[in-house]
């Protein structure tokens, strides 16, 4: 392979495949992650782009052309180098737990709002974070809201533990918390008194999980993307569900799969619970998260 940053980029350029999804790895920044990795510093895709690259040794480089070939096998890049940017936040990432992935910022970057007109009208909330998987959600809100306080829930305990690794690097431990269990039944106990649920669920249909790119099938948790035989399983029972733990006119918001924000807005309306529902779109216009307020 060859050895020099040009001759190494023209090859990637080549013969790298990359997923939709992930629209921050490119050739560039996927050799300027493996880069710096082999020169000792794990750094996400979009951090490592504009970092100033080190001069690697003999043995950095070996290691560099052996990070290379794991990436072209279709490890991913998040994997390799341990490291997944989310809504500004530099997130340690693990095959324990889907990867962030930028269109969950759709729903972030909505409910984010939301979380500052809440805390302005009442001066401080509580959100519970149900599929949390590393955090990102969570820890992205809790972040940008002192006067938040969040709750996260995943029904796999090794995503927890890597979510609560993330919220003690970012130092948000204070005022979030992680409980392993099925989807709303860890907050119970909280009955009446949370103010908003977020849920990136698993949306993909088991049908479709065997279409998927090896990439993401054969290296990410089926668990964390297989939403039964039409995807919306978990949708389901979270707009049945939420109304056993959200405070009255309390509000969930979700994420959804192409194709399924306008049935899921049918199913919202149909329930009766929810006031108002509002979609939230992506660039192409597509419905990709909703949010609901209870009556």
């Amino acid at each position: 392979m060859a050895r020099n940053y040009g001759e190494r980029l023209t090859y990637l350029k080549k013969h790298l495949n990359t997923v939709p999804d992930k629209p921050e790895e490119t050739p560039e920044s996927t050799l300027k992650a493996l880069w710096m990795l082999a020169a000792g510093s794990s750094r996400s895709a979009e951090r490592a782009l504009t970092a100033t690259l080190p001069e690697l040794d003999s043995e950095q480089h070996n290691l560099l052309d052996t990070l290379i070939q794991s990436r072209l096998d279709g490890v991913p890049l998040g994997h390799i180098t341990g490291r997944q940017m989310f809504m500004g936040l530099e997130l340690t990432v693990s095959p324990d737990a889907l990867l962030p992935r930028r269109e969950t910022e759709i729903l972030a970057r909505g409910v984010a709002t939301i979380v500052a007109e809440l805390v302005g009208d009442q001066g401080s909330a509580l959100a519970v974070d149900t599929c949390c998987g590393s955090g990102n959600v969570a820890l992205a809100l809790a972040h940008r809201e002192p006067a938040l306080r969040v709750i996260g829930v995943d029904l796999s305990e090794v995503a927890v533990e890597l979510a609560e690794l993330n919220a003690h690097s970012l130092g948000l431990d204070d005022r979030i918390e992680f409980r392993a269990g099925d989807l709303l039944t860890p907050v119970l106990d909280l009955a009446g008194q949370v103010d908003l649920i977020t849920c990136n669920p698993p949306y993909i249909s088991t049908a479709n999980v065997s279409a998927m790119t090896d990439e993401i099938a054969e290296h990410e948790p089926q668990m964390a993307f297989d939403g039964g035989p039409f995807g919306i399983r978990i949708l389901n029972r979270l707009v049945k569900e939420a109304p056993s733990v959200l405070r009255p006119h309390g509000l969930v918001a979700f994420e959804v799969g192409l194709g399924q924000g306008e049935p899921m807005l049918a199913r919202l309306h149909k329930l009766g619970f929810y006031a108002s529902i509002e979609p939230f779109h992506d660039a192409s216009g597509a419905v990709r998260a909703i949010v609901a307020k209870l009556a």
